[in-house]
């Protein structure tokens, strides 16, 4: 999910259950949330096919994409548009028709698009890279080269790209690509404003790190772009009391930038389970950035506890596994709809909502998420691949 990014007013009327739909009604664009309504993911569009959703991006009301995945091998992955009255399903653009992975969507502000080859790709110059101009899709002028990770932007005169070898990041000014090193292995990047970048992930030498049981033992690591250099910052370090357990580590997997401005990442620290008795509990690894140092974050309460932030709503977070979280400290499990028996999912049947995607829609309080519905139900189990929008209030 980011990401990224990587966003709770209905998006009555603006993305209607039509074209590619598989039934599930369609919103009435007067009807209203009630004040008291809890939180709950109503569906918005509930593509053809069994699959799933892998990705998404907004740039207005009435410009909204997604990248929709077959699960046979024989269903090729294909692009949604919602252009302000219904959702069109078409064909990947022939540059992209044949990669191996669904291809991703890189929003770069809020007036620019890309879609590109996954970073797995095997044949890293056999990569495409398009842009939308509002009316097709062509060659990125001037693309990095090679593959890359995340790509975290201001706009598109700002980019910033993980590196394929996760030891450098590339910058994009407007004119040309720069690469620079980072002193650590990076899992993740996140643009806080320009010249406020950060890389978080972990290091293996330094202090901390000294060997265990023949192995080093990972510390969290993260970097400051200073305007010339990625620079290193003190983070935490974990180690579990003795008898160490085996392979032990820490690191940080995620980056996340809060609407003002406050960083923070999360990560883990664990170990290869399984080879000793009585055996430590694993540790969430919680920090924010003050503005002079990283702190630990307290969990939040409940079913939130531990679970990282994939939006910043304005009034909450909405959390990893369809929890939200407001600025109070309420935390709140998001209800779901249930699948319409036209997709061919039983009254009895066992459903779950998983998102890769969670963002808000540019101009608007409208909160949307895309992923797939797994349908568990004796002889025919399914995904559906769904967009959904957040109604109610926490």
């Amino acid at each position: 999910m980011r990401r990224h990014a990587g966003a709770v007013v209905a998006l009555t009327g603006l993305l209607a259950l039509a074209g590619c739909g598989a039934g599930g009604g369609t919103p009435d664009p007067k009807a209203k949330t009630p004040d008291k309504a809890p939180l709950t993911w109503t569906f918005d569009h509930i593509a053809e096919g069994s699959g799933r959703i892998t990705d998404l991006a907004a740039l207005a009301p009435d410009d909204i994409w997604a990248v929709a995945a077959g699960n046979a091998a024989s269903a090729p992955a294909r692009l949604l548009h919602y252009d302000g009255g219904r959702w069109r399903s078409d064909p990947l653009p022939e540059a992209l028709a044949r990669t191996q992975y669904p291809p991703r969507l890189e929003q770069l502000g809020e007036d620019t698009v890309w879609l590109r080859t996954e970073a797995v790709e095997t044949n890293p110059t056999g990569n495409a890279w398009l842009t939308w101009d509002g009316t097709r899709w062509s060659p990125v002028a001037n693309p990095p080269t090679g593959l890359v990770g995340d790509i975290e932007a201001t706009g598109p005169e700002d980019i910033w790209a993980v590196g394929a070898d996760r030891r450098s990041v590339r910058h994009w000014d407007g004119t040309r690509w720069s690469s620079h090193r980072v002193p650590h292995t990076v899992e993740d990047l996140a643009v806080a404003g320009p010249d406020d970048v950060w890389t978080a992930g972990y290091r293996t030498t330094g202090p901390g790190t000294e060997a265990v049981h023949g192995e080093p033992y990972d510390q969290p690591a993260t970097a400051h772009w200073d305007g010339a250099a990625f620079t290193s910052v003190e983070t935490p370090q974990y180690r579990f009391p003795d008898p160490v357990p085996p392979e032990p580590g820490a690191g940080l997997q995620m980056l996340f930038v809060r609407g003002d401005g406050e960083v923070r990442a999360f990560g883990t620290h664990s170990y290869n389970h399984g080879e000793v008795e009585n055996e430590p509990g694993d540790e969430s690894v919680r920090l924010r950035w003050d503005g002079t140092r990283w702190r630990d974050l307290p969990p939040e309460q409940g079913g939130c506890a531990d679970r990282p932030p994939v939006l910043d709503e304005g009034k909450g977070l909405v959390l990893d596994g369809n929890w939200y979280v407001t600025d109070a400290g309420t935390c709140v499990k998001i209800k779901r709809e249930r699948l319409p028996g036209s997709t061919g999912a039983r009254a009895g049947s066992k459903q779950s909502l998983w998102l890769e995607s969670v963002l808000r829609v540019p101009g608007t309080d409208t909160v949307i998420g895309a992923g797939h519905v797994q349908v568990n139900q004796s002889g025919a189990p399914f995904s559906a691949p769904v967009v959904v929008r957040l109604e109610g209030k926490a």
